[in-house]
């Protein structure tokens, strides 16, 4: 694949030439894994790029590099990013991590209130949806939509899913919940918004500290500086006017003013 540029964008009908390759990939694949899941014909999968439904990769000659494609469940409350193959030749060289991160924002995009799952024995797989931020979840948290556990079927272990009465199986789910990372990031916010206001008040005692004459006075205490280069800013530019001004008015004096140095 040298020299070969990697272009991974959502397919369209007009790759649907590419879906006999990207059908006997993922059975060749599943084969020598000794695993698969929802075994698809060139149908299917040329169905899902009419919809607007899937990321391919191809160099910039043409070649089919990778395919991944959305299915929705439950009602679309569930979405699953299945079907993921990259050809043999361009494996190694990230480009399943593309896809992944393509797919998962056309999701996002989609079903933006979807949850977000999967099912992988692949540990780059699992590495990949880390990033993202999917979690391992228990198979009662992903979709009870019986035609999405009907594609099992193909699945090698499909016998080992119905002993366990499909609580668990060699696959581990994992899970995006668009409402669990909401909550995340609003608790994120409340909390950088109490730090911020927390340094903030560190810089009006600090103020209050500035004797009449200008003097900076040494308090041993801590500061919240750390991690907060902005505030740290805004002080020495403050602590820089007020010795600047005692300068021109003490004279000599201001030599011996007392420096205060915040770590």
């Amino acid at each position: 694949m040298e020299n070969q540029h990697i272009i991974v964008r959502v397919a369209t009908p007009d790759d649907i030439h590419y879906s006999k390759t990207i059908t006997d990939e993922m059975e060749s694949s599943a084969k020598a894994r000794g695993t698969g899941i929802a075994k698809r014909s060139p149908a299917y999968v040329e169905l899902k790029m009419q919809e607007g439904k899937a990321v391919i990769a191809l160099t910039d000659k043409g070649d089919w590099v990778g395919f991944c494609y959305i299915e929705a469940w439950g009602h679309d409350k569930f979405v699953a990013n299945s079907g993921l193959i990259v050809n043999p030749a361009f494996r190694g060289h990230g480009v399943a991590k593309s896809i992944k991160k393509k797919i998962f924002e056309l999701s996002r995009k989609k079903y933006p209130d979807a949850k977000i799952f999967g099912l992988t024995t692949g540990l780059a797989v699992m590495k990949i949806n880390s990033e993202l931020g999917y979690e391992p979840v228990t198979y009662s948290e992903l979709t009870d939509d019986e035609e999405f556990w009907k594609g099992c079927r193909s699945c090698v272990n499909f016998d080992i899913l119905t002993s366990k009465n499909r609580k668990n199986c060699l696959c581990t789910a994992m899970l995006y919940d668009p409402t669990e990372k909401l909550k995340e990031a609003e608790e994120k916010a409340m909390a950088a918004k109490a730090e911020a206001e927390a340094a903030e008040a560190e810089i009006e005692k600090m103020k209050m500290s500035v004797a009449a004459n200008g003097q900076i006075h040494h308090e041993r205490r801590r500061r919240r500086f750390k991690g907060n280069i902005k505030l740290y800013e805004r002080w020495l530019r403050f602590k820089r006017f007020v010795l600047l001004n005692s300068k021109k008015e003490g004279g000599a004096a201001g030599s011996k003013k007392k420096f205060l140095f915040f770590l």
